[in-house]
């Protein structure tokens, strides 16, 4: 049997130790901090399970935590350079395609629901355009592939902000690049999306981490009352 041939590409992972009080903090209430921080956990590793999955030359996990914290199986783990997360995405783009000069495909640690075939769909789009973009429910994206990475095509847009989406992808445009379009996925940020998005992957390390929280709106308030 001849092997399948691996994409001439790479995914990036970006993701934050899943310590409390450090990620997901907008879930907190009605989570606390540590079960917050758990459902990081298990949404960290759908999406590296996710990714590993897909035929690439190259995994990276662009990581924002000490070194040997988290050294998946397959992966190259680098550090997170900058302040902001334009910078920090730049960064990331940069910092893999020194090291690597394919392709760049790079998503967040939010969206437990991706999967291989999506990933693998983002890949296949950068060899014939020039960029691809997953735009999230909330107004942001999930994912953002660039053939050839300069930072100047991510530095200055402003993130976590409902138009953030459309400017980065317009930023893209305005440039003149050839831009696939990804199905839009929910990123977890508030209680209702933890709800969603487990519903969608209900097989997913996610969904199982929060049905053991067995969180019900307002259980937890009459349990406190």
């Amino acid at each position: 049997m001849i092997p399948l041939r691996r994409a001439a590409a790479q995914i990036v992972v970006l993701a934050k130790e899943p310590l409390p009080g450090k990620v997901k903090t907008r879930l907190t209430p009605p989570f606390t901090p540590q079960e917050a921080a758990r459902l990081a956990a298990a949404s960290l590793e759908d999406t590296l399970a996710a990714v590993a999955a897909v035929r690439v030359r190259r995994r990276v996990l662009a990581f924002d935590g000490p070194p040997g914290a988290c050294s998946p199986d397959g992966f190259v783990v680098i550090p997170q350079r900058g302040g902001p997360l334009d910078e920090r995405l730049a960064a990331a783009f940069e910092d893999a395609y020194r090291r690597c000069p394919l392709p760049v495909v790079v998503i967040g640690m939010d969206t437990p629901q991706v999967t291989a075939d999506l990933l693998a769909e983002a890949v296949a789009a950068l060899r014939t355009g020039d960029a691809v973009y997953g735009p999230a429910a909330d107004g942001g994206f999930w994912l953002l592939g660039l053939r050839r990475p300069d930072p100047a095509l991510v530095l200055g847009v402003p993130m976590s902000r409902p138009t953030t989406g459309d400017t980065q992808l317009r930023r893209l445009r305005q440039a003149g690049l050839q831009v696939a379009v990804m199905p839009e996925l929910t990123d977890v940020d508030c209680f209702q999306d933890t709800i969603r998005v487990a519903a969608e992957a209900p097989r997913s390390r996610f969904a199982a981490a929060l049905a053991g929280m067995n969180l019900v709106p307002g259980r937890r308030a009459r349990r406190r009352s």
